[in-house]
């Protein structure tokens, strides 16, 4: 069995190359999306490392566009097209971390065959859906940079009606849905539908929060559904409700290794490194 982790980065260097290193496994590859912004020399200490590769299509990501979404799918392009076939991939920011080995990981994946591990809310009545509603039904010019393009977009928003998802289906999705584990067979069926439909493209490029909706519902909607576990594995604290989770601190330490999942998000070392450190005790 193989496992291909692809990991989304803009920053910290140093804690992606110990979060590779932590996660480092003989059966395991890693490819690195550098966000566009960011120059690539940046991660120098990384580039040479055999067992990693960088996303050639970088996509410059923007908070909450479309175009984080547009570069995760980049990156999922580039792994399935490569000549390497993958059970699992497992999909990453540079601020997650481990909590468990990577020899834990791959066993827990290997026992699941043909599983994928996603999170969506099961009620549309959540806080997260009633929200989340004007984020496809509105226009959105978040990835578009010209002055006055808030005034722009209220205004397309008073002129065009409420905008409906382009396929027939049922819409999924939740605040963890973004960071997943998919088999290899059900990540070339999502690259397939994104790939192949226009429309479907272009009606999320004018979309907010894409990465929160867009993978759950295709694969909530195709032939791998009944093999979907409703928990993606990784422990996120949004208890501050604030618009991004909660930056783990060693004060959260009790509650993450109590949480039984193999990943958490999301660490920053230049606020607190002392909680990775904790988090590598208690494997070791």
């Amino acid at each position: 069995m193989r496992i291909a982790h692809i990991i989304m980065a803009h920053k910290n260097p140093k804690q992606l190359l110990r979060l590779i290193e932590r996660l480092k496994h003989p059966n395991c590859d890693f490819y690195i999306h550098v966000d566009k912004k960011v120059s690539i020399d940046n991660f120098k200490i990384i580039t040479e490392l055999k067992y990693v590769n960088f996303i050639k299509n970088r996509i410059n990501c923007n908070w909450g566009g479309n175009s984080l979404f547009t570069g995760i799918l980049s990156s999922l392009n580039e792994v399935v097209s490569s000549d390497k076939a993958y059970d699992f991939i497992n999909l990453l920011s540079a601020q997650d971390y481990p909590l468990t080995s990577a020899e834990n990981i791959y066993s827990h994946l290997k026992a699941n065959p043909g599983t994928n591990f996603i999170s969506y809310d099961e009620s549309k009545e959540t806080d997260w859906w009633k929200k989340a509603v004007s984020r496809y039904e509105k226009h959105h010019l978040t990835d578009f940079n010209f002055k006055g393009k808030y005034f722009v977009q209220n205004l397309i928003n008073k002129i065009y009606p409420v905008r409906k998802f382009p396929l027939p289906m049922e819409l999924y999705g939740s605040c963890k849905s973004t960071w997943w584990t998919i088999t290899g067979e059900c990540a070339k069926h999502v690259n397939e539908i994104f790939s192949g439909n226009k429309k479907l493209k272009t009606f999320l490029k004018y979309s907010w929060g894409t990465d929160e909706f867009a993978f759950a519902t295709i694969v909530m909607n195709s032939p791998y559904k009944n093999s979907v576990v409703n928990n993606n594995l990784r422990y996120i604290d949004w208890s501050e409700g604030n618009a991004h989770p909660k930056i783990l601190l060693t004060e959260d330490f009790e509650k993450i290794a109590a949480s039984n999942m193999f990943f958490g998000r999301k660490f920053d070392d230049e606020i607190d490194d002392n909680i990775l450190d904790k988090l590598d005790a208690q494997v070791e």
